[in-house]
C-alpha cells in the first residue's frame, strides 16, 4: 500500500491531537504523587488517588462508546476534550488533598470521553488491511507521550505542569476543529439498534491489556519514589528511555503483527516484561533502571501493536466506538488497579518487591491468551 493512502490529513492531525492530549493527562500521575506527598498524604492515598480516577474512566467509557456510535464523533470529542481543559486549571485553584481527589475524579471521566473519541476517529481513518501498522504509529505518538511526560512533569513542579498541560489542550482543541470527521453509514439506523456497552470481540484483548497494565500503574506512581529511596538521581530518564525504545520497535511490530498475526506481539510483551519488572526489582544504580526502561519499552509495544487491533480489527464500523471502549476499559483499569495494588504491596513489602511481585501479573496474560488460543482450536 502506498505510504500516502495511509497518511491522510485527518490521521496526520488526529495522531498530532492524540500526543498533545495524551502529554497533557500523562503530567500529572506521576506529578501528583510527591505534591500529594509534601501535603501529608501517605502512600496508600497516592494509589487510592489513581485507583478512584480509573473507577471514573471504567464508569464513564462504555457509555462514551454507545454515544460515539449512535451521534457522531465531533462534539462528543470536542466537549471530553475541553472537560480535560478545565479539570486542569481547576489543580491550580485547589491544592487541597480532599478538592485534587475531587477533581482527579472528574479529570478520569472527561478523559474517558476524549481518549475514547480519539482512538475511534483514528480507527475510522485506518485501512484495515495495514489496521495494525497504522495504529501502531497512531498509539505511538500516545506512548511516547506517556514515557516522556512524566520525566518533564517530574522536574517541572505543579504549577508549571498545569500551564503546559493547559497549553497543549488548547492546541488539541483547535486541531480537533480542523479534522474532516468521516460520515458513519447507516447514522439513523444506528440509532435505533440496540446497543450493548462493550464490544465482545474486544474483551479477550482488554482482559490481557488490564493484566499487562498493572506493571504500569505501579511505575508511574512509585518509580519516582523508589529511586529516592534508592538515593539514584536522574529517574526521570527512565520514561526518557521508554519512549525511544518503543519509538524504535513500535512500527516494526506493527508491520509483524500485519504479516505473522498476534501471537508475535503478545507473546514478545508477556516474556520482556517481566523480565524487566524483575531487574527493576534489584536495580541500584541509573544504568540498570534504564536498561529495565528499554526492555520494558520494547515488551508494552510489542504487546499494545497486537491486542489493540485485535481488539477492533473484526467489529463493524457502527461498533467502533463500543471496541475502543472495551479496549481503553482495560487499559486504563490496569493502571489504576495497579496502583493501588502497589501501593497496598509497598506498604508490607517495600518497593523493590513490590516492582518483582507486578511480574506475576505480565505472566498471567500470557496464560490467559494461551488458554484462549486452546478454546479456539477446540471450537474448531
Amino acid at each position: 500500500m502506498n505510504k500516502a493512502d495511509l497518511w491522510t490529513k485527518n490521521l496526520v492531525i488526529i495522531t498530532f491531537v492524540n500526543f498533545f492530549m495524551f502529554f497533557a493527562f500523562q503530567l500529572f500521575p506521576s506529578a501528583l504523587p510527591p505534591y500529594l506527598k509534601s501535603l501529608g498524604a501517605p502512600d496508600s492515598i497516592l494509589g487510592w488517588l489513581q485507583g478512584i480516577m480509573t473507577a471514573a474512566i471504567l464508569l464513564v467509557r462504555p457509555f462514551a462508546g454507545i454515544m460515539l456510535d449512535k451521534y457522531g464523533r465531533k462534539w462528543i470529542f470536542i466537549f471530553g476534550v475541553t472537560g480535560m481543559l478545565l479539570s486542569t486549571v481547576a489543580y491550580w485553584f485547589f491544592p487541597v488533598i480532599g478538592m485534587i481527589i475531587v477533581i482527579r475524579c472528574a479529570h478520569g471521566m472527561v478523559w474517558g470521553i476524549a481518549n475514547t473519541a480519539c482512538s475511534t476517529i483514528a480507527s475510522d481513518n485506518i485501512p484495515k488491511k495495514h489496521f495494525s501498522e497504522g495504529m501502531g504509529y497512531f498509539s505511538l505518538a500516545s506512548s511516547i507521550a506517556m514515557a516522556l511526560a512524566p520525566a518533564i512533569a517530574l522536574s517541572l513542579g505543579m504549577q508549571k505542569n498545569i500551564i503546559l498541560a493547559s497549553a497543549f489542550l488548547t492546541i488539541t482543541i483547535f486541531l480537533a476543529l480542523l479534522i474532516n470527521y468521516k460520515d458513519r453509514p447507516a447514522a439513523e439506523d444506528v440509532r435505533t439498534k440496540k446497543t450493548s456497552l462493550y464490544a465482545r470481540e474486544a474483551l479477550l484483548p482488554s482482559a490481557i491489556m488490564f493484566l499487562i497494565m498493572i506493571t504500569w500503574g505501579a511505575i508511574i506512581t512509585f518509580l519516582a519514589l523508589y529511586g529516592a529511596q534508592k538515593s539514584i538521581m536522574g529517574v526521570g530518564a527512565f520514561f526518557t528511555v521508554y519512549a525511544i525504545s518503543m519509538l524504535i520497535t513500535r512500527p516494526f511490530f506493527g508491520k509483524l503483527v500485519d504479516r505473522m498475526g498476534f501471537g508475535t506481539g503478545i507473546w514478545s510483551g508477556v516474556l520482556l516484561i517481566p523480565a524487566a519488572l524483575l531487574l527493576l526489582s534489584v536495580s541500584n544504580s541509573l544504568i540498570f533502571f534504564l536498561i529495565c526502561a528499554a526492555i520494558y519499552g520494547i515488551g508494552v509495544g510489542a504487546a499494545q501493536s497486537s491486542l489493540q487491533t485485535m481488539a477492533i480489527i473484526k467489529v463493524p464500523k457502527d461498533r467502533m466506538g463500543s471496541a475502543n471502549a472495551t479496549f481503553f476499559t482495560g487499559f486504563d483499569g490496569g493502571i489504576g488497579i495497579g496502583a493501588v495494588l502497589a501501593g497496598t504491596i509497598s506498604s508490607y513489602t517495600g518497593y523493590g518487591s513490590m516492582f518483582a511481585l507486578m511480574a506475576i501479573f505480565p505472566i498471567l496474560a500470557g496464560i490467559l491468551y494461551l488458554i484462549a488460543l486452546k478454546a479456539q482450536k477446540l471450537k474448531k
